[in-house]
């Protein structure tokens, strides 16, 4: 018997799911088939209504807020399912209606068609360490709000620390500051109390890292990338839980384009015009990516903290690792020598950084998973 494919949109909202479906065949009708509940149960019924013998039923919705928890629950049940990336989800021009039937039909026809593109998915213990590592970054960006915003309270009234800010000489000048009005000196030690209290949750957070790293499958591939200059810890394990295992990907060029570190381009006829980087793909690896790209300014070297991290890592690891930095080292100072803009060169070496990151995960296999 003959398999026939029914395509399945589903518009995914925290309580409610809107559900089209498009029958096999370009010309095949596209039904709305309503709403249902965003519960597993509901998702049970649907797929029974939608069950036919030599019938294949594929299932698709929109990355967002509501997380994997869909995906996994129909794969567990056997159906293929896609998780699409919204951004790359082809849209007339022009068009201003957008209501939950038409975003179910629309998903329904492009995954009938062959037009979406589906978002890497990561298993349940790689969600977990992402979480984590997310909220390390948040409170990172906390504290630099708390910091900001007792700077600009002790700039505003005149209270200028002379050295260099945030270290033991500050703290000690910080306690010596003192105000005539009893609130100005409550908001001082208030703000004082939350750099504190920020800090403290920051310490934490990588505490709990390093806490958990080793029981990770992906420990092995995050071990063997802090072995590159500028690839410690928090930058290794930043990039190996937002793009997952990086061997996964064919070449290099792949994953350089996928977290958008390749020139934008606007070509036609014989013009040929490039501009900045297309910044496409997951902000946090790149940015972790581009801030670890400046340490490559200095000549290369070994120093002792790069030197423990190398113990133990296999010698095609260290030998690529090393001839990453004898060649980006020599990059950075050739293309400043020509006059290219800093963060022109810095995003330059960024993504030949990840080119070397992609050699070393080849060489590095994640453990099995249960």
């Amino acid at each position: 018997m003959e398999e026939t494919i029914t395509y399945v949109g589903l518009d995914v909202h925290k309580k409610s799911i809107a559900v089209a479906v498009a029958d096999g065949g370009m010309a095949g009708e596209v039904r709305y088939l309503g709403m249902i509940d965003n519960m597993t149960k509901a998702l049970d019924r649907l797929t029974a209504r939608l069950e036919r013998p030599g019938r294949v039923v594929r299932f698709c919705y929109e990355a967002g807020p509501c997380g994997y928890g869909v995906y996994r629950h129909l794969q567990g049940r056997g159906y293929a399912c896609m998780v699409v990336a919204p951004s790359l989800i082809p849209r007339r021009p022009g068009e201003r209606v957008k209501t939950d039937r038409r975003d179910a039909a629309m998903l329904a026809r492009l995954l009938r068609a062959g037009e979406l593109t589906a978002v890497w998915v990561p298993d349940a213990d790689h969600e977990a360490m992402r979480d984590l590592v997310r909220t390390r970054a948040a409170a990172m960006r906390s504290r630099r709000r708390a910091r900001q915003q007792l700077s600009g309270f002790l700039l505003r009234h005149g209270r200028v620390h002379s050295g260099k800010n945030w270290t033991l000489a500050h703290r000690r000048w910080l306690s010596t500051v003192r105000f005539e009005h009893p609130a100005q000196q409550i908001v001082l030690q208030d703000l004082i109390d939350a750099v504190d209290d920020a800090d403290a949750r920051c310490a934490r957070l990588v505490a709990q890292i390093e806490e958990l790293l080793p029981n990770w499958s992906m420990a092995p591939v995050v071990e063997a990338l802090q072995g590159m200059r500028g690839i410690a810890l928090i930058v290794a394990v930043t990039l190996v839980a937002e793009v997952g295992d990086l061997g996964r990907f064919d070449n290099p060029r792949q994953l350089m384009a996928y977290l958008g570190l390749v020139p934008s381009e606007h070509s036609s006829g014989p013009r040929v015009r490039r501009g900045a980087i297309t910044k496409a793909g997951n902000g946090e690896a790149r940015r972790v990516l581009i801030e670890g790209a400046w340490t490559y300014r200095l000549q290369a070297r070994v120093s002792r903290r790069l030197l423990d991290r190398l113990q133990g890592l296999p010698k095609p690891v260290r030998d690529i690792a090393w001839k990453a930095q004898v060649r980006l080292c020599a990059r950075h100072r050739r293309l400043s020598a020509a006059g290219k803009p800093q963060p022109l060169v810095t995003a330059a070496i960024a993504r030949e950084m990840l080119g070397f990151a992609w050699a070393i995960a080849r060489h590095v296999q994640p453990r099995p998973t249960n």
